[in-house]
């Protein structure tokens, strides 16, 4: 049962959450009618976004206060990089999309905003604010792929993305992210533990928009 900080963070964002839920990126997903493009579109800006996520872990695991959370940020830092990049090289082989034409995209406005918004929490914030700022980006993909799971048309065409953030080693890593994170929170002051709640709200905004801009096609506009 979730307990402590996380349980007021998601509270406080549970009606952000019912909006992700069901947006229309995520049901049309669920239905296997999201338009090819747009998912290609939302899955070369992840696979961008993913690096940055991974930066932020690295550096939440230097700045952790104990040798088992300098493992587990590490560990986090590299299942991002390489697990969850592997989900996005398969269909980037199946659309024919090489190496060079990834690096050649540019980011989308929302992709930068978050990349952005974690590494300069991560430079500038401390530990604690940090893995407020990281967990919904863990703990809203879980909860949207068991949701999406349940609910998944047959055959559904992204079926392997569904599977990835339904899987159970992926869910056991959420939780170790709540466990650190109310450990975090457990002693931090009062001041740190609204600054932490800031920040979970403001990723939690930013997973919003991540997705409602990869559905939009949201781009510069100049």
């Amino acid at each position: 049962m979730t307990t402590g900080f996380s349980a007021t963070a998601w509270a406080r964002n549970s009606a952000a959450y019912e909006t992700i839920r069901t947006m229309p990126f995520n049901a049309e997903l669920a239905e296997g009618t999201l338009p090819r493009d747009t998912f290609e579109h939302y899955m070369v800006q992840d696979a961008h976004y993913l690096v940055g996520f991974g930066r932020a872990l690295a550096l939440a695991a230097a700045k952790a206060p104990h040798p088992d959370r300098i493992v587990q940020f590490s560990d986090a830092a590299r299942e991002a990089i390489v697990v969850e990049r592997a989900l996005h090289g398969s269909f980037f082989k199946e659309w024919g999309i090489t190496a060079g034409a990834f690096a050649d995209t540019p980011v989308s406005p929302a992709c930068h905003h978050y990349v952005s918004y974690l590494i300069a929490t991560a430079f500038a914030e401390p530990y604690e604010i940090l893995l407020a700022a990281l967990l919904p980006c863990f703990w809203i993909y879980a909860e949207v792929g068991r949701d999406i799971h349940g609910r998944a048309a047959q055959n559904n065409p992204y079926q392997a993305w569904i599977d990835t953030y339904n899987d159970p080693h992926f869910h056991e890593a959420v939780d170790g992210m709540k466990m650190a994170t109310d450990e975090a929170a457990a002693a931090a002051t009062a001041d740190t533990r609204e600054k932490m709640l800031s920040a979970y709200n403001a990723a939690t905004q930013l997973e919003y928009l991540f997705w409602d801009s990869a559905y939009r096609r949201a781009d510069w506009p100049l």
